[in-house]
Parts: structure tokens; sequence; C-alpha cells
């Protein structure tokens, strides 16, 4: 750039792009190119990565994302180009205001737009992607500086960018629909940690990847101990809560790369990736100290304490199987069981 000459700003650069961008999008093969690419994979960032790379390329920005509901209905960044921690606010704030109204957003300067309340800057050009009459993502295009005027595309070229934009948002929502029952089918409804059969998967999968590395793995198998009294004495209804804090208190022991599942009632398990017997055995004593400390049901203004027994076993000291080490576990908590609960044992050879 010559010295002296000023930068384009973004609202400019969108309407000397107008005339080229719609000579694009009119190509008679652009839609069926769009539905080969966005069906090409059923990963949701994908789809999404594609869209931020065609959006960079029909109109470049400082920052384009793709924002879309989460496995918690929280709208998260799927996939960027030039997204930074600074942008971060402004773009999730556009979003929201796009997903809530369903509708395009042309602002020339969010720090002056009564909607936005002075809380972000720059300026700001979005789309919904709607397929099937709801709004399941929402594309963002960002400048941290502000501009002259609101950078708008026009109502003809607007219309072809729905059309191109629909099988992209529909082929994304088929993804995240995808992706939410996958985590359904792998999650205990009541307590959100990982379920049985999840934990069978993970299991398989980590003795393998132990096998290749000779890397140790651990399991803990956790029984809470006399839980029917909880029932019993206070309605299911209570049990069921303090099962949900019970499991916060276990996912709070365990690592980001550790697995934590309920295997069914009041049982629950811990895969301890590349830990052997001396730091699975850590982790149990944290668990073990963690629930008997826990005041259970204050929320119902109740004190309940629980205690748990624990079985503790390696592979590959105990067994070279994965299915083998869960049932050494699970012997290795019952020994507790019999000889007064709250407590560990941990499985050795032939035990």
């Amino acid at each position: 750039m010559a010295r002296g000459a000023r930068r384009l700003d973004f609202a400019s650069h969108v309407k000397a792009r107008l005339r080229a961008l719609k000579s694009r999008l009119d190509r008679p093969n652009t839609v069926i190119d769009t539905v080969r690419d966005v069906n090409a994979t059923l990963d949701p960032h994908k789809v999404a990565g594609w869209l931020v790379h065609q959006a960079e390329d029909w109109i470049p920005a400082p920052c384009w994302a793709v924002v879309a509901p989460d496995q918690a209905g929280q709208l998260a960044v799927l996939a960027d180009k030039g997204l930074s921690p600074a942008l971060g606010p402004s773009v999730r704030g556009v979003a929201e205001w796009v997903a809530e109204q369903g509708i395009e957003l042309a602002v020339a300067d969010l720090g002056s737009d009564a909607r936005f309340n002075g809380a972000m800057s720059g300026t700001a050009l979005a789309f919904p992607l709607r397929a099937r009459n709801r709004t399941v993502g929402v594309l963002v295009g960002l400048d941290p500086l502000p501009s002259a005027t609101a950078p708008t595309v026009g109502s003809a070229v607007l219309s072809t960018l729905h059309t191109v934009l629909e099988p992209a948002a529909i082929a994304l929502d088929n993804a995240l629909t995808l992706q939410r029952a996958e985590a359904l089918s792998v999650t205990d409804d009541l307590t959100g940690l990982s379920n049985s059969r999840y934990l069978n998967l993970v299991l398989r999968r980590e003795e393998k990847r132990s096998a290749r590395s000779g890397r140790p793995l651990s399991l803990l198998f956790i029984d809470m101990d006399g839980f029917k009294n909880v029932n019993t004495q206070h309605g299911h209804l209570a049990g069921s809560r303090a099962l949900v804090e019970v499991a916060m208190v276990i996912r709070g022991c365990a690592r980001e790369t550790d697995v934590v599942a309920r295997f069914g009632g009041d049982e629950f398990a811990v895969i301890l990736p590349d830990t052997g017997r001396e730091g699975a055995m850590f982790v149990a004593e944290r668990v073990c100290d963690r629930l008997r400390a826990f005041r259970f049901l204050q929320g119902d203004r109740l004190d309940v304490r629980l205690t748990a027994s624990i079985g503790v076993a390696t592979l590959p000291d105990v067994t070279g199987s994965a299915e083998e080490l869960l049932r050494a576990a699970d012997r290795a908590m019952y020994r507790v069981k019999d000889t007064g609960k709250n407590g560990i044992f941990v499985a050795e050879k032939g035990t």
C-alpha cells in the first residue's frame, strides 16, 4: 500500500466484491458442488470448516467463524479463521443475536450499536444457517475495526447466498444430530458420566494401546456401601440426587484423560490409562477419602454420609485382557465388601 493510502474498511471491501461474488454464486454447478462437498463428511467441524473456507474465498475478512450449539445447548465455535481471544466476545455476541432472531446482521460499528450495549467492537456481517425452518448455526464475519457504513450484500446476492447456504446448513444439522445421538448412546442419563457400553469400548481400545506401548492400564471398580438405605429412608428421588453427587465427587478425583463411568445402579468405574498399581492406589484413596468426607443431599436439608468399597486391577500385572481386568477389579471390590466395606483391595495375579 502506498504511503498515505487508506485501507478500505470492511463494508467498502464487501461492496467491491459483490459483482464477482454474484457471478460465482450464479454459476450452474455452485449448488451441486456445495451439496457434494458438505455431504462428504459426517463431522460437524469439517462441515463448518468448509463453510469458513468458502466464506473467506467469497469475502475476505480478518475473521470468519461458524458457531452452533454444543452438546449442552450452549453456542460454541465449530471452525474459524483468524479468531483471536480479543475477537471472541464479539463473535459470540453476534452469533447469539443472529441465532435468536434468525435473520442476517450487518453492523458498521458494534461498539455504537444499542443491541450490543457497547460491549463489543468492530464491523460484523453474519448469516443464519437455516435448515428445516430452524437456525442451526451462524456464519459470522468480523473486522476488529469499525466501518463507515454497514457491510450489506444486497437482496439479489443475499437470495442466491441463501440458496447456497441451505444445503450446507442441512449437512451441518445432520452432522450435529448424529454427534448428539452418538453422545447419548454412550452417556448415562442420570449422572452424565459415560455408561457401561462406553466403558467396555474404551477398555478394549486402551488394552490394545497398552499392549503396543508397554504402558500399564489400571481400573477402579467402585461400589457405594449400603446405598439402598438412602432410597429406603429418603426416597428414590433423593437417591438419584445422591448418585449425581457421587458421580461429581468421583469425576473430581480423576484426570481429564481418565474415563469415569456409571456401571449400573450405585456402581462406578474409572479407567486410568498409563497408570500403574501405585498411581491407581493413589486415585482410589483420594476417591475413598473424598466420598467419606462429603456431606450428601445438603440441598434437601439432609446430611447423608456415604462410603465406598473399591477394587483396583492393573494390566499387565494381573491379566492381559480388558475383559479379565474388569472381572479382577470387580472381585477385588467384593473382597472389600467381605472384610467390612469402606476400603480398597488391589487385585493380585490369580485372585
